[in-house]
């Protein structure tokens, strides 16, 4: 049997019903579970502790899913969290943000957790977003992988008995184990 070689694009996502959450990476189309109770949980955490730090700081804004963006026409995510830098706030518009975040966030989950780790990452170092975290609920553990013109490469895996250190969030030091408080 031949399969047709079918690629979405933005104009295709624009025309999906509004019941479920998409993504279109390198132009295969992907719906998204709902995430269960831990994951939202940890996503509030996160992005607070976050959000606390960019407001003393004036640093920029975090938005979390679902939110569009559009990195390319073949290539429109939802990250979990993402950040965008005050200089940078222009690409953020009424419903969606016009290229790539400055920090994503994605927290793993069984539905997800191989396209985060390989088809997003490899998608997100492509477009160039600065830094990568990966939040892995089971191991209590987050990822930082720094952009560079090879790729993304990792600061380390990070436990709860470490300091989150970013290198996109100016002064940023909270303790990893905050971030899994949360049960």
């Amino acid at each position: 049997m031949r399969r047709a070689n079918v690629r979405f694009n933005y104009h295709d996502y624009l025309l999906l019903p509004e019941d479920k959450r998409y993504e279109i990476l390198d132009g295969e189309m992907y719906v998204v579970p709902a995430p269960n109770t831990r994951h939202q949980t940890l996503v509030f955490q996160i992005a607070y502790l976050l959000f606390q730090h960019m407001q003393e700081r004036n640093l920029g804004k975090i938005l979390v899913a679902p939110y569009d963006v559009i990195l390319s026409d073949e290539n429109i995510v939802q990250p979990d969290i993402l950040f965008v830098s005050k200089e940078r706030l222009g690409i953020i518009g009424e419903a969606n943000i016009s290229a790539p975040p400055d920090l994503v966030i994605e927290i793993l989950s069984p539905s997800t957790r191989n396209k985060d780790l390989e088809i997003k990452r490899k998608v997100y170092a492509g477009f160039g977003v600065r830094e990568y975290w990966i939040v892995d609920p089971d191991e209590e553990t987050v990822e930082v992988l720094v952009w560079s013109e090879q790729g993304y490469t990792s600061a380390g895996i990070l436990g709860c008995s470490e300091r989150m250190l970013s290198p996109v969030l100016p002064e940023l030091d909270i303790p990893i184990s905050l971030f899994f408080e949360t049960r």
